[in-house]
């Protein structure tokens, strides 16, 4: 990479490699397992992912050695694997987003499991790499679903009266950060990185997904789904506002979380609570922690500048603050 590229400029430039290795693996199951192919193929097609984070390795990999390009296998696993984990969050959480075309609600459950981890793993199996890699490149897929359904889990039981923000974070670390920390950390080993870089690549991967779900957090609201009011979700910022509620007012904001669910006028009180502005105060201010301690990963890790700069890019799309405050 000899000049600087947009995280989209890169997708843009790299995405049909990265399909090309997809269809590869796919191809490669044999004509015995063309329903598995298909309905696999049908969940990509189905799940498109809005975000092309899929980059993220190639980054990686290029801040280490000048060259995205060798980590093109890992960005197939990173897609299957959000691929599969988006498709089964949206079922736990008993949102409808329909399923892959020509696929039942349950062909479709099979293939987001076996997408997002067999398949993954036999893409790393099948690279031409020495047996300790591959092994160690194996047991990050493996070793990540652990923690990304603890944070899961976690989530769908969400302690409102209990409701703190180390708690969100620590969920969050777990939901979203185990699977960013994954995938850096195994772009640093296809780099042959060694063990120091690697484990800074890890915390860079941890930090960034948490920095992740706020992003997401703030555009679910933006859009007006409000899929985290509708399935009482526990956020961050819903964490703020328990926090910043004045005494005697925290009961009406968990009242309000409860009605959310079903009411249309509750999501709406609900909301302007959540942007009072020193609930958005408080906000920025944890935005900005992590997206220090993001830049200060980066700062100790160094490497060749482009893609360090699209990766600083990256984590200051992510770390803004959108949201805008009601009126006082």
């Amino acid at each position: 990479m000899t000049s600087p590229l947009s995280y989209v400029e890169l997708h843009r430039q790299i995405s049909g490699d990265i399909d090309a290795a997809l269809g590869d693996a796919l191809d490669a199951l044999g004509p015995e397992s063309e329903s598995v192919r298909n309905a696999i193929a049908g969940l990509l097609h189905h799940q498109k992912m809005k975000y092309p984070l899929s980059v993220l390795p190639l980054l990686v990999h290029a801040a280490e050695t000048g060259a995205p390009e060798p980590a093109v296998p890992l960005s197939a696993v990173h897609l299957l694997w959000w691929t599969s984990a988006c498709y089964l969050d949206d079922l736990a959480d008993n949102r409808t987003t329909g399923t892959p075309e020509g696929l039942g609600a349950h062909e479709a459950l099979l293939a987001a499991v076996i997408g997002g981890q067999a398949l993954a793993i036999r893409i790393v199996q099948a690279q031409p790499v020495p047996d300790a890699m591959r092994n160690t490149l194996t047991a990050e897929i493996v070793n990540c679903w652990f923690p990304a359904v603890e944070g899961q889990l976690r989530d769908l039981r969400g302690d409102m009266e209990g409701a703190a923000r180390e708690a969100v974070v620590a969920a969050y670390r777990c939901k979203s950060g185990a699977p960013f920390a994954m995938i850096t950390a195994m772009a640093a080993i296809w780099a042959g990185a060694d063990s120091g870089r690697i484990r800074l690549w890890r915390e860079f991967g941890g930090v960034f997904g948490v920095v992740w779900q706020l992003f997401n957090d703030q555009e679910d609201i933006l859009s007006g789904r409000h899929e985290d009011l509708r399935n009482g979700t526990l956020t961050y910022l819903l964490a703020c506002a328990l926090e910043e509620a004045p005494p005697g007012a925290r009961g009406r904001v968990l009242d309000l979380v409860g009605a959310a669910r079903t009411s249309e006028q509750a999501r709406h009180d609900l909301t302007e609570l959540l942007l009072a502005p020193a609930v958005l105060r408080r906000y920025r201010t944890d935005l900005d922690a992590f997206r220090d301690e993001a830049y200060r990963v980066l700062g100790e890790l160094g490497g060749h500048a482009a893609p360090l700069a699209a990766l600083r890019q990256l984590v200051d799309q992510s770390a803004a603050l959108y949201l805008r405050a009601t009126a006082a």
